[in-house]
């Protein structure tokens, strides 16, 4: 078969390279670089338009790497949008209508706090508004790794809410405030986390990865079974983004990244499931090896270790059950459903897994 050239070609090539041109009149061909793969991307071309300042910042920050000139086209306009995303939240969201947004912004605000804060059951207010929020960030494309991110949660509302219905309320005190209901009991999350995820099948954006990540956790000497923390993170789909700023399968925040030797700058390799997966199994490998216990090392690594670390010392504690009520709501849930779907994907406990020798 036979191409025809597009006769338009050459004028498309000359309007793109005068637009680089303009963009960035300095001399030299990294500059000219990065400015062309922005005048071929309509995507941040119309950002600067509308901030000049912003593309300052944005030519100048790729600038950094784009000097080294091993790097391909498709690199630095990999680059340049990844930046637009951890850095222009407001652009991302521009996407939606101006009522929507501010739902969706108020929305984040809000689970944020009932995931920091200390009540589980306060997180069932939320189950409903989070349905409703989904389709709107599933719409449009450059919403859509928070609605990845989004789908993962949804079973933390659920389970709160069913909590809400079954436990009865604190009795009142005359002149008293209303008592916030006390979070369950970790026996009892752990049940009813067994129960929620009794009948849940094998998810297709599973495998893909499941066999192909287990090796890497092993090769860390970490047990494979805990690639399923992905599940529960991302729900296997590594283009999860959390508004705070976590992202890929297993939902790495920027700092333990590169820790672990990730960037996230030129090319954010928290975006690749080989790379997730084995700065995830290291981070597991040192929380383990510091607390000696899968349920702390799991509550660190949703709380943070620091989080997990002071709470056995003001509660002079040695057990994720001592202190499981004084954590941040999700963490609490979030160790018995990494113990549920382990029991439900692999048939194992977490007190049963082994680390691999060798």
């Amino acid at each position: 078969m036979t191409l025809t050239p597009c006769p338009q070609l050459g004028q498309i090539r000359a309007s793109r390279a005068k637009v680089a041109q303009t963009l960035c009149p300095v001399k030299g061909f990294a500059f000219h670089r990065v400015a062309l793969c922005l005048a071929w991307n309509p995507a941040i071309l119309i950002a600067v338009k509308r901030r000049c300042i912003v593309a300052t910042l944005l030519l100048g920050a790729v600038l950094s790497s784009a000097q080294d000139d091993t790097m391909s086209i498709d690199e630095v306009i990999q680059s340049a949008d990844q930046w637009a995303k951890e850095n222009l939240d407001e652009e991302t969201l521009r996407a939606l209508q101006e009522v929507d947004r501010a739902k969706v912004k108020q929305f984040f605000s809000d689970l944020q706090k009932q995931f920091d804060g200390e009540y589980v059951l306060d997180l069932a207010s939320l189950n409903d508004t989070a349905k409703a929020i989904l389709p709107l960030l599933e719409g449009y494309e450059e919403t859509q790794p928070y609605a990845a991110w989004l789908k993962a949660q949804l079973d933390y509302l659920d389970v709160a809410d069913q909590f809400r219905r079954t436990t009865p309320p604190p009795k009142t005190e005359p002149g008293l405030p209303p008592k916030p209901i006390p979070n369950p009991a970790p026996k009892a999350e752990r049940a009813l986390w067994d129960k929620q995820l009794a009948d849940r099948p094998w998810p297709e954006a599973a495998k893909p990865y499941v066999s192909r990540l287990k090796p890497i956790f092993t090769g860390q000497k970490v047990p494979p079974e805990l690639v399923w923390i992905a599940e529960v993170e991302s729900s296997f789909d590594p283009r999860a983004r959390s508004p705070v700023g976590a992202v890929g399968l297993f939902q790495l925040m920027p700092a333990t990244a590169k820790r672990y030797g990730l960037r996230t700058w030129p090319l954010d390799h928290r975006l690749r499931p080989d790379d997730s997966a084995r700065a995830a199994a290291k981070y597991l490998e040192y929380l383990h090896g510091h607390f000696k216990d899968w349920r702390l090392a799991l509550a660190a690594y949703n709380a943070g270790e620091g989080t997990v670390q002071n709470l056995l010392q003001r509660h002079k504690a040695r057990t994720f059950d001592a202190i499981a009520t004084h954590l941040p709501a999700e963490t609490q849930m979030f160790v018995p459903r990494v113990e549920a779907t382990l029991a439900r994907r692999e048939g194992v406990k977490l007190g049963q897994l082994r680390t691999p020798s060798g």
